[in-house]
């Protein structure tokens, strides 16, 4: 066999081994993207199949109108809700990341307190909470709360008659004991100084803590809108919203009925504790409600959203020849008022009996129902101060909260 004989058939093996060779990588190569495809899809379908039905059931998109202390951020699989302003001078947001019930943790966190979701079981630890979780049907899920006879709804009542929720003691000193055994999934606690030595307790037993900062709103709708903070942990945002919108609906049209009045009379506010008289800042919630129920208050041009603490001698400057008095606490008569400081009939309005105190309703326990249900529902309020000061604008309307005192 010559040479070129012998090359040629050399080359034309080497290129049928070679061609075989390549054949037989483009067929491993269409083999593992099939797999991988047919894998792929096997796990979207599974997700798909796994995870968007607790999604869609559990997640539901929330937005916050009013609120200022608090935010929330919707994803598909999680939901991040941010308490900005948990207690006077807070130094950082408290996080809390809220996912379907089993499902995985969405990701890591260490400056993050994950909590599944919705929730079965809980301990609230203000008064506030009650007629949140009432509206939305959710008492029943109240396992224990700390110091029970401040609590005068009768829905509750009932429940704590019956043995159903619990005695925890002192919201800043919790039972601990009896805390582990109710084995609540979640406590919805508040701080009025930042101090949260008794959360911090629990929450090392494996029990999640998350912080209501809804008393430091300056909104009176601002306050009712945390209904939303406690709907997300049940998976209730949708009733929650419906709930909101028709107390935001009641309340901005009680603002457009006070709006167009021809005259706005100087309201005072507060009372005295001690020596000390406290008075609603301009910017607080009690200031808004003056506001909206087109009123001439006396500290409105005051940017303190608390109380401003004051001295007998300088709110009789101001406030002697006020035409009304609004908001003295739990007083149920005028002479109830003056046994507290005789001072008070100094001023016009103690004179005239133009004095108003919340104290028309309380519980089976003496509670008052406006520091209870108050906050929850300011359309009441309004309505009960327009009924105050503007009288000719709801001929038919009983007050709900404030009396008259005599």
């Amino acid at each position: 066999m010559d040479n070129n004989r012998v090359m040629k058939y050399y080359f034309g093996a080497k290129l049928i081994t070679d061609l075989l060779f390549l054949q037989k990588i483009f067929f491993m190569r269409t083999l593992l993207q099939f797999s991988f495809l047919f894998l792929l899809s096997i796990s979207c379908k599974k997700k798909e199949e796994n995870s968007d039905p607790l999604t869609a059931m559990y997640l539901s998109a929330q937005k916050i109108e009013y609120a200022t202390g608090f935010t929330i951020q919707n994803y598909k699989d999680y939901k991040k809700i941010k308490v900005t302003t948990p207690w006077p001078d807070a130094k950082q947001d408290l996080t809390y990341i809220l996912y379907p019930k089993g499902t995985k943790k969405p990701f890591y966190s260490a400056n993050s307190i994950f909590i599944e979701v919705p929730i079965e079981r809980v301990v609230v630890t203000s008064t506030t909470d009650i007629p949140m979780l009432e509206y939305m049907n959710l008492e029943n899920h109240l396992v224990g709360f700390p110091h029970t006879n401040y609590i005068s709804s009768e829905k509750t009542r009932a429940l704590i008659d019956k043995g159903k929720i619990k005695e925890l003691g002192k919201e800043y000193d919790l039972n601990t004991e009896v805390v582990l055994e109710l084995s609540p999934e979640v406590i919805i606690g508040f701080s009025a100084t930042g101090d949260t030595k008794a959360y911090d307790l629990i929450q090392k037993t494996g029990i999640p803590v998350v912080m209501n900062g809804s008393w430091m709103e300056k909104h009176p709708l601002g306050r009712a809108e945390w209904i939303k903070f406690i709907a997300a942990f049940f998976g209730k945002e949708t009733i929650a919203e419906h709930i909101f919108q028709n107390i935001k609906k009641e309340y901005n049209r009680a603002v457009t009925l006070a709006e167009n009045v021809k005259k706005s009379p100087t309201v005072l506010s507060g009372s005295m504790f001690k020596d000390i008289w406290y008075v609603p800042g301009g910017n607080s919630f009690m200031a808004q409600f003056l506001k909206d129920a087109n009123t001439t208050y006396l500290w409105a041009d005051n940017n303190h959203s608390g109380s401003l603490t004051l001295n007998f001698e300088s709110v009789l400057e101001k406030g002697q020849n006020a035409e009304l008095w609004i908001g003295v606490g739990n007083s149920k008569s005028l002479e109830e008022l003056k046994e507290k400081n005789l001072r008070y009939e100094a001023f016009d309005a103690f004179k005239n009996k133009n004095v108003y105190s919340y104290s028309l309703k309380t519980g089976a326990k003496e509670g008052l129902i406006y520091y209870e249900l108050g906050p929850m529902r300011p359309d009441l309020i309004l309505k009960d101060i327009i009924k105050i000061v503007h009288p000719e604008l709801l001929i038919d309307y009983e007050p709900y909260f404030f009396k008259k005192l005599n």
